[in-house]
């Protein structure tokens, strides 16, 4: 047998570094905990989403029966004529929930951003530490603060203190998911910013907002989603309306009450439009949500 050549030597001796001696048995050891533990993460994903699915799937076969135009058209009926809708209920809400969002994001998204690129010392650890708190706070509580804040001085229930409320609520998963969101951004973009001589604010204005606004967005209409289905705070400020009413100064209808009312009435007509009043909240959440990521990659992508 003829030695090898001095070429095919070397290069043997320059790759048998890099060959894999690792036993078979570990191979196999590791292959096996690769798939078990990516089996688990499926897993648990599954877990996640499966309650969405449960809770959609069951609006979806209890509600759908009743979704129809005259559902978004119709005023509601009175007590034992069948049909009717939920129109006034739907503009209602669209009102008191808006109201409540341009009360809530500016105040919000201002003092995230405060606390993560500015907020240093006491004044900062004292906001931290009261969005903190007013986070775990009962919806119904926040009710009754806004009924005695806004309520009691203008002497009625309305649309207003509704949207008060519902912006109380808003406020603390906006400030601190604006606050996360924008420590994300790397240093390196601020650094940059502030080397080519762009003043502080500026910086924060054109480069690291933009780096954050699509985890804002998502941040925001979470907190919109989660006030949209509240329906405590609501009962103590808004009331409800079963009539056709678009000032924010008098008692207006919204979705959450109109669901909470009807579902709990002895009247299966009633019942069954809870259910797809309950639809077509989650819808307009979800319309919502779309829209507005639709047109944050728009603007991002330009």
């Amino acid at each position: 047998m003829t030695p090898p050549a001095e070429g095919s030597a070397t290069l043997a001796a320059v790759a048998a570094p890099w060959v894999d001696r690792t036993p078979r048995a570990v191979r196999l050891w590791r292959g096996a905990l690769n798939r078990i533990v990516l089996a688990v993460c499926v897993l648990a994903a599954a877990a996640v989403v499966l309650p969405l699915v449960l809770i959609l799937g069951y609006l979806i076969a209890n509600g759908v029966g009743g979704l129809n135009l005259a559902f978004f058209t119709h005023m509601p009926k009175p007590v034992g004529e069948s049909g009717g809708g939920m129109a006034n209920a739907i503009v209602g809400t669209l009102m008191v929930v808006g109201l409540a969002a341009l009360l809530a994001l500016p105040v919000g998204i201002a003092a995230g951003v405060y606390l993560a690129e500015f907020g240093r010392g006491r004044f900062a650890t004292l906001v931290r530490y009261t969005t903190d708190v007013l986070s775990g706070v009962p919806s119904i509580v926040v009710g009754v603060v806004a009924y005695g804040l806004v309520v009691v001085p203008m002497g009625r229930v309305s649309g207003l203190a509704g949207s008060v409320a519902l912006a109380i609520l808003m406020l603390p998963p906006i400030i601190r998911a604006t606050e996360e969101m924008v420590r994300l951004v790397p240093q390196s973009y601020r650094q940059a910013a502030l080397a080519l001589g762009a003043p502080r604010w500026r910086t924060t204005q054109q480069i690291v907002l933009p780096a954050a606004r699509a985890g804002i967005v998502t941040a925001s209409m979470l907190a919109v989603a989660r006030a949209a289905g509240e329906t405590a705070p609501l009962l103590f400020t808004a009331l409800g309306n079963r009539f056709w009413s678009l000032r924010m100064d008098q008692p207006i209808a919204t979705l959450p009450v109109f669901i909470f009312d009807y579902a709990r009435a002895p009247y299966t007509d009633w019942n069954r439009q809870a259910w797809t009043g309950a639809l077509v909240l989650v819808l307009l959440v979800t319309l919502i949500s779309l829209l507005l990521r639709l047109t944050v990659r728009r603007v991002r992508d330009r």
